[in-house]
């Protein structure tokens, strides 16, 4: 009797196992890291544990306001622009610091001062040096600090008004700015420090996003609902994508198959097949979507969405949004601390 039932236990462990083997398979957890999301309307960094499905803390950034957030490539620090209080081209204050944020003890531990208004805005980090760079938009130019001691090191032109966004390429040797409501782009050499050409897109274009390869450049055209593409092998637009409606936040997947737009209008995200620059479906969010964050694994998309203080996480195998994670007023910025 006592061998039957062991055996019969030993059995129904072994298929347990196997199973949530297989949901394991099926339903991957969350690469390890924090969410972290600029709550530019309460002036706040939202760090949202993407396990819970919550947002966990609330930083003040000691400014008004930040729009955009990076984190440190160790994941410890948060790096937030104090852009002002208004928006890109129109009168308010103009911020001149950049709020630094330690991620596990949640706490402001320094600020960089950048000497006068810039508007700084967004942050990204050199993938080969290090550095960081920040578009500072009253300068007409990308200021490069370094993370460990926040000095400044110096500046490139960017030659252009309101240069609002920066994407780098894997290498680290060339940037590109969104200039918005001249809509141009203009071409960084990040090593010489200099600004090398210019590429016109349209009266005002927003945002901008690399493909994985960094063949192409996307900016999303404000006065036709259509998305500019960018060879960057000439610095030509070669195509243009078609939408429903005019788009902001653009972003590839790191398995370079896809470009994820959002439609703020309508409360969508454009999903784009980047082997045919068509958009195969969409996929419906709350109000206002506003920039996108592929986590790291490839299996998730977070879309902050302003105007319902939501994060929507999108599968990226269904194609649904698995949670809506509640964040902070005006929910914009977003950001992947790895590590935790």
């Amino acid at each position: 009797m006592e061998s039957w039932l062991f055996r019969f236990l030993l059995a129904a462990g072994a298929c347990l196992v196997m199973g949530l083997c297989a949901a394991a398979q099926n339903n991957p957890s969350p690469s390890r890291g924090y969410l972290l999301v600029a709550n530019k309307g309460e002036h706040t960094l939202g760090i949202i544990d993407p396990v819970q499905g919550q947002q966990i803390a609330k930083v003040e950034e000691g400014g008004t306001t930040g729009h955009e957030v990076a984190a440190s490539p160790d994941g410890k620090l948060a790096f937030v622009p104090i852009y002002g209080n208004s928006g890109v081209g129109m009168p308010g204050t103009d911020g001149s610091t950049i709020a630094v944020i330690d991620i596990a003890s949640r706490k402001l531990v320094n600020t960089i001062d950048l000497g006068r208004p810039l508007r700084p805005h967004c942050a990204v980090f050199g993938p080969q040096n290090g550095l960081l760079y920040v578009t500072t938009e009253l300068g007409q130019s990308v200021t490069i600090i370094d993370p460990e001691s926040l000095h400044i090191l110096g500046s490139i032109p960017t030659g252009q008004p309101e240069s609002h966004m920066l994407a780098i390429t894997r290498d680290g040797k060339r940037g590109y700015t969104s200039n918005v409501h001249v809509g141009t782009i203009s071409v960084l050499d990040l090593e010489a420090r200099r600004n090398i050409e210019l590429i016109h897109v349209s009266r005002y274009a927003q945002r901008i996003a690399l493909s994985v390869d960094d063949r192409w450049v996307f900016t999303a055209d404000q006065t036709q609902p259509q998305l500019a593409v960018i060879d960057t092998s000439t610095n030509q637009v070669t195509k243009w994508i078609p939408l429903e409606s005019h788009a902001y936040g653009t972003a590839a997947t790191p398995d370079g198959k896809w470009l994820l737009v959002t439609l703020p209008d309508l409360g969508k995200v454009a999903v784009v097949d980047l082997s045919s620059m068509n958009v195969v479906r969409s996929v419906i969010v709350p109000k206002a979507p506003q920039e996108i964050l592929v986590r790291p694994d490839n299996q998730v998309a977070y879309v902050s969405c302003d105007a319902s203080r939501k994060v929507a996480a999108i599968n990226l195998q269904t194609w649904n949004v698995d949670q809506l994670i509640d964040a902070g007023r005006a929910a914009d910025g977003l950001a992947w601390a790895a590590g935790h």
